[in-house]
């Protein structure tokens, strides 16, 4: 007869704590990072000169098409024989950042293509430079389109950081396989990690959904433009649905 024993997983609480403190920490750090990337990445695909973007693409095409833990094998161990030499945890860090920013890139080009034409010829009647149409009046509204699948994917690195572990970044999955290793325990201290896993993607969607609006887009995000900036973004709407 099997007989489970949770207790002994969970006696060993700091391990897993610490383990979610190194996931939520490098969720933290990378996803503002990635965003960044995918936002130059997304304008450079989009509005950029032709080298620009073939030389974007193929970093896009070469980060979506590779698994994620080649890419991190590459950047630990690859890179010392380039002389750079990276701990697990900032190889974790700069492996989830490139990975989100090559899928953002897409996913915001995508929101970009889809701004109607209006937008742009309402900003360069205004005068504006090309910089300040692009963040003020058509990033907002195209990562509001994007939003959801820009969600997912952030989710998706995150519970991506679970193959850090194999460079022995303490992430959760890292501290799960230690526990089991010590009191033989596999089947629970995976179930736990799951559940822990599961907990952290389902609050990180709610925590994304409230962040969008005010942070990205809408009246929270634009709360502190210039009236211009309002006025050109009802206007262009405006057009859009005439």
């Amino acid at each position: 007869m099997i007989e489970f024993d949770f207790g002994a997983v969970l006696a060993e609480w700091p391990l897993l704590l610490r383990g979610l403190a190194w996931t939520v920490g490098l969720t933290l750090v990378a996803v503002p990072l990635g965003l960044v990337i995918a936002t130059l990445g997304a304008w450079a695909r989009a509005c950029g000169a032709t080298w620009l973007r073939r030389l974007v693409g193929v970093y896009v095409e070469l980060l979506r098409n590779t698994p994620f833990i080649v890419q991190l094998f590459f950047v630990f161990f690859g890179l010392p024989s380039l002389g750079v030499k990276l701990s697990p945890q900032t190889a974790s860090l700069i492996a989830m950042t490139l990975n989100l920013g090559a899928y953002g890139t897409e996913i915001l080009r995508a929101g970009i293509q889809a701004a109607p034409r209006g937008q742009w010829e309402a900003a360069r009647s205004l005068a504006l430079s090309p910089a300040q149409a692009f963040l003020r009046v058509i990033l907002p509204p195209a990562f509001k389109r994007v939003w959801p699948a820009m969600t997912s994917q952030i989710i998706i690195v995150m519970l991506g950081s679970a193959v850090c572990g194999q460079i022995s970044t303490e992430e959760l999955s890292y501290a799960a396989n230690l526990i089991q290793s010590r009191n033989f325990r596999a089947f629970e201290a995976f179930i736990i990690a799951t559940l822990i896993y599961l907990a952290l993607a389902m609050l990180t969607r709610r925590v994304l959904r409230w962040a969008g609006p005010r942070w990205f887009f809408g009246a929270g995000a634009t709360a502190s433009r210039p009236a211009l900036w309002r006025r050109l973004a009802g206007a262009t709407t405006g057009d859009r649905h005439g």
